[in-house]
């Protein structure tokens, strides 16, 4: 990703809806893991704004992106941020309890390397929480403009972790309801999505539809992403 699309990403995370409830699943799936929290590597974090979230639950997170803007956003923040690819990581084997990586694995060309990198510098039992976007019939302009090299189907990403060593626990869909919105939206648009949110109605009304996900029985559905968690045997 370009560093003006992370310089705006990190701009807009607060308060868009977008990221606002990517955060919340986040929390969500912190709090099942459950104490005691250990050591969490946060892979592509750009600004950080998940990796803040891993340090509100106790988790000692360190910070990885391949950009240096995103790095220097990162410790502006006050976070353990280190230049680094997620293809060949510069920490030791068996070094976290969990690995995330939230819309990383599609701007690399060798994701099963990257996967292997994270069942490398995991410990046994550890967790990893992935996220990416779902669907080749929905690759737009926004996917070009921001440096996708694919969309994933259930399959294909459990294919690429399974093939690193790690053990799929479960995969599922998100943003279902709005799925249908967003490929119209995307038909016409010419360029990324990481934008200034919507006015505030908007965006609260955005934010609470994809909210009602969390009690709605839509995860096995079509979505505009895909979130899997897996664990080191």
């Amino acid at each position: 990703m370009r560093s003006t699309e992370i310089q705006r990403l990190s701009d807009v995370e607060d308060r868009h809806w977008w990221f606002r409830e990517k955060r919340r699943i986040l929390a969500r799936e912190l709090r099942r893991l459950g104490p005691p929290p250990g050591r969490a590597l946060d892979i592509g974090a750009a600004g950080g704004g998940n990796s803040r979230v891993l340090v509100s639950h106790g988790w000692r997170t360190v910070v990885a992106d391949l950009s240096p803007t995103a790095v220097e956003i990162a410790r502006a923040r006050g976070l353990d941020a280190h230049v680094a690819d997620a293809r060949d990581l510069p920490w030791a084997a068996e070094s976290f309890d969990l690995v995330t990586a939230f819309e990383i694995l599609e701007h690399i060309e060798e994701d099963g390397v990257a996967a292997a990198e994270m069942f490398r510098v995991l410990r046994p039992g550890g967790t990893a929480l992935i996220t990416v976007p779902a669907d080749m019939r929905l690759w737009s302009p926004h996917d070009e403009a921001v440096n996708h090299v694919r969309r994933y189907d259930r399959a294909g990403l459990t294919s690429v972790i399974a093939g690193s060593g790690l053990v799929v626990d479960e995969v599922w869909s998100w943003n279902v309801l709005l799925r249908p919105l967003i490929a119209l939206y995307r038909t016409r648009s010419t360029g990324s999505d990481i934008d200034d949110p919507p006015i505030a109605p908007v965006n609260a009304l955005l934010g609470a539809v994809v909210a009602a996900e969390r009690v709605l029985p839509v995860r096995s559905l079509p979505g505009v992403s895909l979130i899997l968690r897996a664990h080191r045997p």
